[in-house]
């Protein structure tokens, strides 16, 4: 308890002593945003594809799916066949997911003909 007051007073020292001692000499190139020396032009706010967004997402999924099994693999003898079959069940919902993907058209990223055509 003694520590945590004494970090938390040291801090609160060193914040009020910069505070106080400080020099404030607030400026337009002070206030622009550093980017590596590079004056920064345009807008900050970019637009990026759906198709970025998917890629991170399945990295997400296969990288935890890959930590579970893993992790699986590590203790399988002693998990016995129960594990043997949840980790069957897991691999199969997986698999699904990946097929519904793959069936509603996820892992299409290019320029595809059939979206300039009409439905009807």
């Amino acid at each position: 308890m003694l520590y945590t007051l004494v970090v938390i007073g040291s801090v609160l020292a060193v914040l009020a002593l910069t505070r106080w001692l400080g020099r404030r000499t607030p400026g337009p190139e002070k206030l622009r945003a550093y980017e590596s020396g590079i004056i920064p032009t345009g807008e900050a706010r970019l637009r990026y594809p759906v198709a970025f967004f998917m890629v991170a997402i399945f990295f997400l999924i296969f990288d935890v799916e890959g930590a579970y099994i893993f992790s699986w693999a590590v203790g399988g003898r002693s998990l016995g066949w129960a594990g043997w079959f949840e980790i069957l069940f897991f691999i199969g919902m997986l698999l699904a997911g990946l097929i519904y993907i793959w069936v509603k058209g996820g892992l299409e990223w290019g320029p595809n003909r059939d979206r300039n055509r009409s439905i009807y």
